[in-house]
């Protein structure tokens, strides 16, 4: 238990270093030129607490279940050596995986003209026939980048078809789906597959899953959009309450907990399902190994209930309701750097954005460091926020920016360090997670309610935006780097041979 709490304190810190940065901005916001009503301020502060401590939770339970489960399916997967089983087991694991993302809930309830269970389904059929496609390329060794090229010119090219009204919330919805749920257990289960192959590049294929996998959502709800033509549809924002005394702030949190635990449960279920045939059929994990993982599965829930009760019930009014006031002012292009600068402190808050840095970090020995990586995603949403908000104050469509922003990322995924350019793509779904979801998109739609805007084409579109802008710095950084090894003669940074990782064994220090 000593072990246990000891990995607390230092989640626990990790948490108060991600999230004090952007709860000192917003007070600060709050008490300068942006006020707001005692019971948003509140809601608040409160929500951040929740999210703390379900951050500390939701990290340390990654590591001990998420992470170890998703490597020994995908090593289980690999050894069968029959292609047919491989590619239905891909599809079924990213059909259930994303059934299981909440942020896909939230997306599809804010989808206009088409309905939720037809969104969910089509965006989890997408994931899943994208997951087997993103396993053939590891397993068949076949290079990222024309792969990518590919297949965001067939993405741009659909584009073109969809209704302007639909567009936004199309690209949208390849960075919702790869949030809290979905990342750690992807990412993981390419290290599980990568560690069968023997070739000096395995490790670095290892990474790229979660890029494939963004890719398919945005094809079905492009496909989706040009069947249901949603033109003309409009999206009506929640309204922001208002709270007359503590009982009543106490009341609006506890109603919504029990909401997200029932929730958390079903997103769990599927993939504690699907381990557990695993574990019948194929693995066999010893009784202490099996305990470990439930702890680690226990102390995830417990994370992501908080943790999402935090940012839904109380950053998204904060976020909402700051976007208004700002874009209110005589000086509304303040909101423009304002935006930045939350942009660059809240990526670190979230969850998936630990779990790859993490993983980065471990994999290449330190020769890629987290905090190199943190402050390019930093420096990338900070980018995306500032375009967005020029997007909200002027109209421009959504294309002028992405086709652009791509056009570079692809580019330069031929002239930097394979490693580079599939974490890139990969930090673009991780980078997009919950509070862009619950805090950043509110921001935007609060502004452009203001500014009298058009929601749907205006102020969606910002998850798009902050899952583009890090597949350019991410490949900056490979390009620094790349300089560096060459001035230095010093060998490019490279993922570790994954046959010397113990994939679970690690915890067996762990005294229960």
């Amino acid at each position: 238990m000593i072990f246990y709490q000891t990995k607390l304190q230092e989640k626990l810190q990790e948490a108060l270093k991600a999230v004090l940065p952007i709860i000192g901005i917003v007070l600060l916001l709050c008490f300068t030129i942006a006020p707001v009503s005692p019971s948003i301020l509140m809601s608040f502060i409160l929500g951040a607490v929740l999210l703390v401590v379900g951050m500390m939770f939701f990290s340390l339970g990654a590591e001990l279940a998420m992470t170890p489960m998703g490597e020994r399916v995908g090593t289980s997967i690999t050894k069968s050596k029959k292609l047919a089983m491989m590619i239905g087991l891909g599809f079924v694991l990213g059909f259930m995986i994303t059934i299981s993302e909440p942020d896909l809930q939230v997306l599809a309830q804010q989808v206009p003209a088409i309905p939720n269970l037809t969104l969910i389904v089509a965006v989890a059929v997408g994931v899943g026939i994208f997951l087997a496609v993103a396993l053939l390329r590891m397993l068949f060794s076949v290079a990222l980048p024309p792969l990518l090229v590919g297949l965001y010119c067939i993405v741009f090219v659909l584009a073109m078809f969809v209704p302007k009204d639909f567009l936004a919330v199309a690209f949208d919805s390849g960075g919702v789906t790869t949030g809290p749920m979905t990342v750690p257990f992807i990412m993981a289960l390419g290290i599980g597959i990568s560690a069968i192959r023997s070739d000096k590049h395995a490790a670095d294929d290892s990474f790229g899953l979660v890029s494939l996998c963004s890719v398919g959502p945005i094809l079905a709800v492009l496909v989706l959009g040009m069947i249901f033509h949603p033109a003309g549809s409009a999206y009506e924002p929640d309204v922001i309450p208002e709270i007359q005394n503590s009982v009543v702030l106490r009341k609006l949190f506890s109603d919504a907990l029990p909401v997200y635990m029932v929730e958390m449960a079903a997103s769990l279920f599927p993939i504690i399902f699907f381990f557990g045939i695993f574990q019948i059929v194929s693995l066999k994990l010893s009784r202490k190994n099996l305990i470990k993982i439930s702890i680690g599965l226990v102390y995830t829930y417990i994370g992501l209930v908080l943790f999402l009760t935090g940012v839904n019930v109380g950053f998204m009014p904060a976020g909402n309701y700051l976007g208004q006031v700002i874009a209110g002012l005589p000086y509304r292009f303040i909101i423009v750097p304002i935006g930045m600068v939350i942009g660059y402190f809240i990526v670190m808050a979230e969850p998936a954005v630990y779990v790859l840095t993490k993983q980065v970090e471990e994999l290449t020995d330190g020769a890629i460091p987290g905090k190199a990586m943190e402050i390019s995603l930093s420096i990338g949403v900070s980018c995306s926020i500032a375009l967005s908000m020029i997007r909200v104050l002027t109209g421009i469509s959504i294309l002028w920016f992405l086709i652009p922003g791509y056009a570079v990322a692809l580019i330069l995924s031929f002239f930097v360090p394979k490693i580079f350019t599939a974490i890139a793509f990969d930090s673009g779904g991780v980078a997009s997670g919950p509070m862009t979801a619950t805090f950043l998109l509110p921001f935007a739609m609060g502004a452009c309610v203001t500014v009298g805007g058009n929601i749907v084409t205006d102020a969606f579109g910002v998850v798009a935006m902050v899952a583009m802008t890090p597949l350019i710095t991410i490949q900056v950084l490979g390009v620094i780097y790349q300089a560096k090894a060459k001035g230095s003669k010093a060998q490019i940074p490279a993922a570790k041979p994954l046959a010397s990782l113990d994939l679970l064994d690690d915890y067996d220090i762990i005294e229960l």
